[in-house]
């Protein structure tokens, strides 16, 4: 297929292009500069502007554009920027797939667990509905701004990603220094569930929400079994051979992140019912599995 791909320059993008490239597909990346390569198309997602022409042929797009969550402070215009390159990106997007002479089959927009806010200890699916908050709040915005695809009668897929388990890039990423230095440790009380999902399992799930022509509509991209803080620090010593006594107690969080530090502290047990539903298999159900995963990667 002709698959055009954005943020194909992140710790997810660059894996799916490669991976995609692998098996023959021909991948398109939207770059925010003059294109510098024959597989290169210029769009201004702040601007809305983005030729639908240019995305002429494609049959599948996968938005994945977006600032770091945990880039930057949250400050008002960092919020705001997050906000931003999320909203605006995806409905320019949306909006230039709606336009096309012949629009593509599929579209899987990106979003985050995040739209659940806390959930404590609930085992939570998609049919739960958003939290409260700043991330709920740009979740539930992030996925209305795909409304223009859906509308035209494309395929719109919302991938709502927990924490991908990578050596290096994204969240966990920056978990693995620390580890190997032997600083890791608990978070707060280490009680609250991290839902994770390994890098391999990750861009297997979105290959799988492309070919699946049922899936529709939001679906978590978490394995099946989210763990606690307290629970992954183990494992994460245990498999790296270093100790990990080390705690950040929380009123230190909310000094160092600020507002961000109530989603770290939070809990999220959040489960991939309809990815298991339409038949998805994962290679890394476990904690244990996908750390090993990311330090073979």
């Amino acid at each position: 297929m002709r698959i055009a791909i954005t943020g194909s320059t992140g710790l997810i993008g660059t894996a799916l292009v490669r991976n995609l490239r692998a098996d023959g597909h021909d991948v398109v990346r939207l770059v925010r500069r003059q294109p510098a390569a024959a597989d290169e198309v210029t769009w201004d997602p702040k601007g809305r502007r983005l030729d639908p022409a240019a995305l002429a042929g494609c049959e599948a797009v996968v938005h994945l554009a977006g600032a770091g969550v945990a880039d930057h402070r949250w400050t008002p215009a960092y919020k705001q920027e997050l906000r931003d390159s999320r909203v605006l990106g995806t409905r320019t997007l949306a909006t230039a797939l709606a336009a096309m002479d012949v629009p593509p089959r599929v579209f899987v927009s990106g979003s985050a667990i995040g739209y659940y806010g806390d959930t404590g200890d609930r085992r939570t699916d998609e049919d739960a509905p958003a939290g409260a908050g700043f991330l709920p709040e740009l979740c539930v915005a992030w996925e209305d701004a795909a409304t223009p695809a859906q509308d035209a009668g494309i395929r719109t897929v919302l991938a709502r990603t927990g924490l991908v388990v990578a050596r290096s890039g994204g969240a966990w990423g920056r978990l693995f220094p620390l580890f190997r230095l032997g600083l890791g440790g608990r978070l707060g009380d280490g009680g609250q569930y991290w839902s994770f999902i390994s890098l391999r399992d990750h861009i297997a799930a979105l290959r799988h929400l492309l070919a699946t022509e049922e899936v529709s509509g939001p679906v978590n991209l978490t394995a099946p079994e989210p763990v606690t803080n307290r629970e992954a620090t183990a494992v994460m010593g245990h498999l790296l051979r270093r100790p990990t006594l080390c705690t950040v107690p929380a009123p230190v969080l909310r000094i160092v992140l600020g507002e961000f530090a109530g989603d770290v502290l939070g809990s999220q047990r959040i489960v991939p019912r309809r990815l298991l539903d339409s038949g998805f298999g994962f290679a890394h159900p476990r904690i244990g599995d996908a750390v090993r995963a990311a330090l073979a990667s």
